[in-house]
């Protein structure tokens, strides 16, 4: 049995029931304040792992190892949660056993040495060796307060512990670790970097897990005379790589020149919306216009008041300007109105978040993120008139590439710890911050937003490649499985043979044919020689009542078994597991078939196993579905939207032909989907499937804001 960490038996006794009942109220403090921290960490160790598994597949030297890396970022993608849930409840299964020392209770402890033992693989001792040198390094660096929480647990359980039976020991955590992970099907390699990977983000936080656990029991008198040693500051994580996180690059860039001409003419279609910001006041002395200056102090004023993406409240940007308007006009007594060409700038901004904040293309996640640009930009806008004119200003760059980077995000309930959320938060929070009334920090953050979206486009683009190949690969697969299938019905469909060779050859002889093709070929000798080998074998057992050709089987039959026997090793089968059809075939070869191992009659087409797709009805050539499905090129980003539970971006990455399937991937280039081209149709037809617009959005807003505006004023 796969055992990632020894485990001995302490006692031998029945269980009684609560264990939990039995710990004292501040354990179970320790235990919840470390499963905090325990979780925290592992959720860095995850969110860091594909960038370091991307990074060995980026280096990798051959193509194995490159697939090797990429199919265990898939692998820990899947398997995250369970292997997250498996821990903690390890470690509370520990805790509640703790409540069972010293009753005669049985508990499961690792052995604290993980050295290999006699005989075990060389991957079993590659994993001791790393393990070995991780409770080592802990246990030098946090070996003091880690022996101060043991006898703490001792004296407040009145049983004597050791550090292996503490449960935020190094080695119980460890074992947990291992435990976790048996369920990813990764090599030694991976393995290896995820100890590494559980070393750097949970095992070197131990002297807080550590501090923290002894602080709580301090607090309720358990030995508060045991000396505290000296320990890392809080919140600093050991680099036990040396390594740093390297700044991003920052660069300046000049904004573009004023457009006055060019805005003057959208205020010619602006004139039909104005007066929408004005102070809420009687009509008194003549209205006094607040300068741009003024108002821009207005806004930074505001800009400090935006909500949180999380708030219920909708932020009207009008709205709180005609509040603070009336506020400045009660305290003046004097009717302050906004200029017309401000207002003009501040109802066009308006009217574009108005489209911003409902477009498809934007996730509902983010829609509310981005709201809070809404001021920065105004401001931009009132500083410079050229913001309007020119696609190339760096405020509007921002904001398209930050839509563009978001286009392919699919629903995630802890989206609060996405990396590309958390990303566009810091820059939007930066310029609610520190943006007042130079717009180079456009410039700037662009800059570092661009080099963040093209390292993540770069790793997209090669995880959507490897994508690609592998569906290549699977599509060739899938032709050779074919040809073989057709090639056993030729040989086997109405003949009389015994069931135990119809079962060897379709279960085991067509895997030795497929590898043999897709290894070598249809011209290869491998595939000639097992095509012989299949028809020397039914041929074989056709032979009894022939006396002359009897007597030359008796002369091809070593050639024969030897042939059979090369194949199947070829094909990895396992020596015993065929036993048992040479010693029918043995039989075979002396005597008729008995009733255990009867003639059939083969009737039934072989094919191999395959998952069945999703029925569909047809769908004639001119239906619309089947239009809008043909119209779908490389490249093009959708939606799924079957309900609200379960909503799925992705971009078409190949069309495999002749089958017509759809493959999709996600924003990280990872497969998510496969449709036919009926199944797209019926999703259109459905509305289950959107297509995603995929130009510049503030280009796309000002389109759809002027087409408004011009309608309007035709209205008029």
């Amino acid at each position: 049995m796969h055992n990632d960490g020894k485990v001995v038996p302490i006692n031998r006794a029945h269980a009684t029931p609560s264990p939990l009942a039995r710990l004292p109220v501040v354990l179970l403090q320790v235990r919840d304040k470390a499963a905090q921290q325990l979780q925290q960490g592992l959720q860095d160790l995850f969110d860091n792992a594909d960038d370091t598994l991307f990074e060995m597949a980026d280096k990798a030297r051959s193509n194995v190892d490159h697939h090797i890396f990429f199919e265990a970022m898939r692998d820990l993608r899947l398997k995250r949660k369970n292997f997250e849930r498996v821990f903690m409840e390890r470690l509370f299964d520990a805790f509640a056993s703790l409540g069972r020392a010293g009753r005669n209770e049985p508990q499961l402890v690792p052995v604290v040495s993980y050295d290999s033992a006699p005989g075990t693989s060389r991957d079993d001792q590659e994993k001791a060796v790393a393990l070995e040198a991780m409770l080592g390094r802990v246990r030098h660096r946090d070996g003091l307060a880690l022996g101060q929480l043991t006898s703490r647990l001792s004296a407040l359980l009145g049983n004597r512990l050791d550090d292996r039976e503490n449960p935020l020991g190094p080695a119980l955590l460890c074992d947990f670790f291992l435990r976790a992970g048996r369920s990813l099907g990764v090599e030694i390699r991976v393995k290896l970097i995820m100890l590494k990977l559980f070393e750097k983000y949970v095992l070197s936080d131990a002297d807080q897990l550590y501090g923290e656990a002894n602080q709580l029991l301090v607090a309720t008198g358990v030995l508060p005379e045991l000396k505290a040693g000296p320990s890392r500051r809080p919140g600093v994580r050991a680099a036990p790589d040396g390594q740093r996180e390297e700044a991003l690059p920052t660069a300046d860039q000049p904004l573009d020149e004023n457009g006055q001409q060019a805005f003057a003419a959208l205020q010619a279609l602006l004139t039909v919306v104005r007066g929408s910001v004005a102070p809420t006041l009687e009509a008194c002395a003549e209205p006094v216009p607040i300068s741009t200056r003024d108002l821009l102090r207005l806004l930074s004023h505001l800009q400090q008041y935006v909500p949180e993406p999380e708030a219920e409240d909708d932020f009207d940007l009008r709205n709180q300007l005609e509040q603070l308007l009336t506020r400045v006009s009660v305290k003046s007594g004097k009717s302050r109105v906004v200029e017309g060409a401000d207002e003009d700038v501040i109802n066009l901004i308006a009217m574009l978040f108005e489209f911003i904040l409902n477009d498809r293309s934007v996730p509902d996640t983010f829609k509310a993120l981005i709201g809070r640009l809404q001021i920065p930009m105004l401001k931009v806008a009132l500083l410079d008139k050229g913001f309007f004119n020119h696609a190339s200003h760096p405020a509007r760059r921002l904001l398209n590439e930050i839509a563009a980077t978001v286009m392919g995000w699919s629903p995630r309930e802890d989206y609060r710890r996405d990396t590309l959320y958390l990303r566009i938060e810091q820059v939007v929070q930066r310029l609610l911050n520190e943006f007042v009334e130079d717009p180079a920090i456009f410039s700037l953050l662009l800059t570092e937003f661009s080099a963040f979206t093209a390292d993540e486009r770069r790793r997209s683009d090669l995880l959507e490649q490897h994508t690609r190949d592998t569906e290549e690969a699977r599509l060739q697969t899938e032709a050779v499985r074919q040809r073989v299938a057709d090639v056993l019905n030729r040989r086997l469909l109405g003949k009389v043979l015994p069931c135990s060779v119809v079962q060897f050859v379709q279960q085991a002889w067509s895997q030795v044919l497929l590898l043999a093709h897709l290894k070598h070929g249809e011209q290869s000798v491998q595939w000639q020689a097992g095509l012989r080998t299949l028809d020397e074998l039914i041929w074989s057992v056709g032979l009894q009542q022939d006396a002359d050709a009897g007597r030359d089987l008796l002369k091809q039959l070593p050639g024969l078994l030897k042939a059979l026997r090369d194949g199947l090793t070829s094909a990895a089968f396992d020596p015993f597991s065929t036993r048992e059809f040479f010693v029918r075939l043995q039989a075979l070869h002396i005597q008729a078939p008995d009733g255990a191992d009867g003639l059939i009659e083969v009737r039934e087409p072989f094919v191999f196993s395959a998952v069945s797709a999703e029925p569909v009805a047809d769908l004639p050539e001119n239906d619309p579905g089947l239009f809008q499905a043909r119209l779908l090129r490389v490249g093009s980003w959708v939606v799924f939207d079957e309900n609200a539970a379960s909503v799925l971006r992705c971009k078409l990455a190949t069309i495999m032909e002749p089958s017509s399937a759809y493959i999709f991937v996600s924003r990280t280039g990872l497969k998510v989907l496969e449709k036919s081209r009926s199944q797209l149709a019926h999703a259109f037809k459905r509305g289950a499937l959107h297509t995603l617009e995929d130009g510049p959005l503030f280009e796309r807003a000002l389109t759809a804001v002027l087409g408004k505006l011009r309608q309007l004023n035709r209205g008029k």
